[in-house]
């Protein structure tokens, strides 16, 4: 074969080589590790998959792999082809002038074709590139493990797990990127916030006071509670006892309403009523919209740490917020 072929053929070989390393690495480095672990767990997962779970797993080790054959073609091959060039052009007696340029010529190739290039194709491409690779990688890095080992133990960093994590400001930044970007509704980028918003909200912020709270008196009769009932459009009424802060039951409007349609105007509220169920004024919003979703009663009677009855509570208060209806009362403003 003659030699500016072979010269040329291993140029090839070694750019190809550094490409496919590079393309590689940046396809695995910025693939969505969330994505690649539902791909990975599902009951008949793609090709690839649990391989590429596994290697994001231990990213560490996977980018040791891949940076050790990149720059095994980046250096040592430029090395070995250098000397080969040299005494290639050195046969041809023009190694004086030829030499730099081809340097120059491979420098610029390396960086074009070898990193910028397939770089910038396997993040554009990152999810069926890294699938694909997945299954060579893993087998290199059987192949380089002793010399991997041995990097673990100069660098404890790269045997750190990579776990999958997020928190309450990534989640509302990559929904605020995804409203921005036309991925999701804006108001659903707008709801997903406001659910964690009822982590830093309680009951107290979200009941209606005691002052403000539909009363009935459990020992009074219907008919005597009529005209309140009428007036009052409340779903459902607190029905309170002689002593204070007794809490006899609840009873709902429609409930009295068609008892009165049915002439039991002799009733007491109290026999109309249904069993209470108690929350402390400091329930977090969300966990009390878990305790709907459990028991549809419809309302909750809050109280304070000595017991005592201080408001009342449904399902539409905590609901209002997902929906941005509920806005956090304003302190009134001293007089001037």
């Amino acid at each position: 074969m003659n030699d500016v072929v072979a010269l040329a053929l291993l140029v090839v070989v070694v750019i190809a080589g550094s490409a496919l390393a590079s393309g590689i690495e940046a396809a695995i480095l910025t693939v969505n590790p969330a994505r690649v672990h539902e791909l990975a767990n599902r009951a008949r997962p793609l090709r690839g998959a649990r391989r590429l779970d596994q290697l994001r797993q231990r990213l560490g080790r996977t980018l040791a792999v891949l940076v050790i054959a990149n720059n095994g073609f980046n250096i040592f091959g430029s090395l070995m082809l250098g000397g080969y060039a040299a005494a290639v052009l050195h046969n041809h007696n023009v190694a004086g002038v030829a030499l730099p340029l081809f340097s120059i010529g491979l420098t610029v190739l390396v960086i074009l074709l070898g990193e910028i290039l397939p770089k910038s194709m396997g993040s554009r491409f990152s999810m069926p590139v890294a699938l694909a690779s997945a299954g060579a990688v893993h087998w290199l890095g059987r192949l380089m493990l002793p010399l991997v080992l041995l990097l673990e133990q100069v660098l404890p960093a790269i045997t750190q797990d990579n776990e999958i994590s997020t928190n309450e400001d990534e989640i509302r930044l990559l929904a605020r990127l995804g409203s921005q970007k036309g991925q999701i509704e804006a108001d659903e980028a707008a709801m997903i916030a406001k659910v964690f918003q009822l982590n830093d909200l309680t009951a107290r912020d979200l009941m209606v006071p005691r002052v403000s709270a539909p009363t009935l008196d459990g020992g009074a009769r219907l008919g005597q509670l009529r005209p309140e009932l009428l007036a009052n459009h409340a779903e459902w009424w607190v029905v309170l006892g002689d002593e204070v802060d007794e809490v006899l039951s609840v009873a709902s409007r429609e409930r009295l309403l068609t008892a009165l349609l049915e002439g039991k105007d002799n009733l007491t509220a109290a026999a109309l009523g249904e069993p209470v169920e108690f929350v402390p004024e400091m329930i977090r919003a969300d966990r009390l919209l878990t305790a709907f979703r459990r028991d549809t009663t419809g309302v909750r009677v809050v109280v304070d740490e000595f017991g005592g009855f201080v408001g009342v509570i449904g399902p539409e208060a905590v609901l209002a917020v997902l929906a941005g209806w509920w806005r956090r009362p304003q302190p009134a403003s001293e007089p001037t």
